[in-house]
């Protein structure tokens, strides 16, 4: 049996079917090879160091868009200052579209709130032109209420980020510009809304761009180090930007290429070895 067989099909023909299916059976497993992750706050905690939360308060900065809600003892006086007011695009407003568009989505001409100009300023019913920028929303309700005393009755105002909005970049699975309601968010948490760091994604390089009173600072974090949690760029700011670097072990558009080309050859290689060997084994 094992000489019928031997006649039947000779060494040169399973020297050359393996020739051509090696190939295909090295990218395939080439393929399949995975990266191990890097852990988040990977190692040893220090507690006492940690357990110290220090969550800075916003505060206004040029392009933003504020919600301002004003109470008095005296309602209907107090209407005047709650209108929905049309926001326009002002030729000193810094980023109106986008600041606009990321609040209320685009299609729409026009939405309730105050836009700060170039100068840090607002324009309020009655008062006329009010600094803003540097201040937080406690400090710019103390000025407003001081203001408002002189046309309402114990007057106080609600105030709110109506744009606060975030950007991330990079190796995350879904880049894009992301809306912050509760504008309070750290790092960890903004990658977790872009559906977390990819496969070829850095944990222990990520850049946060911010800008501070017109200035444009830069950040990095290791968030596979618990002492990330400390940095003064861990808790994110309203526009900061957050940029998750590649590995360099991620192929380029060129390697993938070539790896595509390599896995087409391979495999129509495979397909003329093994129509060969069948033709031959037939025509014999």
């Amino acid at each position: 049996m094992r000489n019928q067989l031997h006649c039947f099909l000779p060494h040169s023909h399973f020297l050359r079917a393996s020739i051509g299916i090696f190939p295909f059976l090295f990218l395939l497993f080439t393929s399949c090879r995975t990266q191990k992750p890097v852990q988040y706050l990977h190692g040893t905690f220090d507690t006492a160091a940690l357990s110290q939360i220090n969550i800075p308060e916003p505060v206004i900065q040029k392009g933003d868009l504020i919600g301002i809600t004003v109470y008095s003892d005296n309602p209907s006086a107090t209407a005047i200052y709650n209108q929905q007011k049309t926001t326009s695009l002002p030729e000193n407003s810094l980023n109106a579209t986008a600041a606009i568009a990321s609040t209320i989505g685009a299609g729409s001409q026009s939405m309730p709130g105050y836009l700060v100009d170039l100068k840090g300023n607002i324009q309020f019913q009655a008062i006329g032109s009010v600094q803003v920028e540097g201040l937080t929303k406690a400090e710019l309700a103390e000025i407003l209420k001081e203001k408002l005393s002189k046309y309402l009755k114990n007057p106080y105002c609600n105030i709110r980020f109506l744009n606060y909005k975030i950007t991330i970049l990079g190796e995350v699975t879904r880049q894009g510009v992301y809306s912050v309601a509760s504008e309070r968010i750290n790092v960890l948490e903004a990658l977790g809304m872009a559906g977390d760091i990819t496969m070829y994604g850095l944990k222990d390089s990520i850049m946060v761009v911010r800008e501070i009173n017109g200035r444009r600072t830069f950040g990095n974090l290791d968030v596979s180090n618990p002492q990330s949690l400390l940095s003064p760029y861990y808790n994110l700011h309203q526009n900061d930007i957050i940029i998750v670097k590649a590995s360099s072990k991620k192929p380029t558009v060129s390697d993938q290429a070539t790896t595509r080309n390599l896995a087409f050859v391979a495999t129509v290689a495979t397909i003329v070895t093994s129509i060969s060997v069948l033709l031959n084994i037939i025509l014999r």
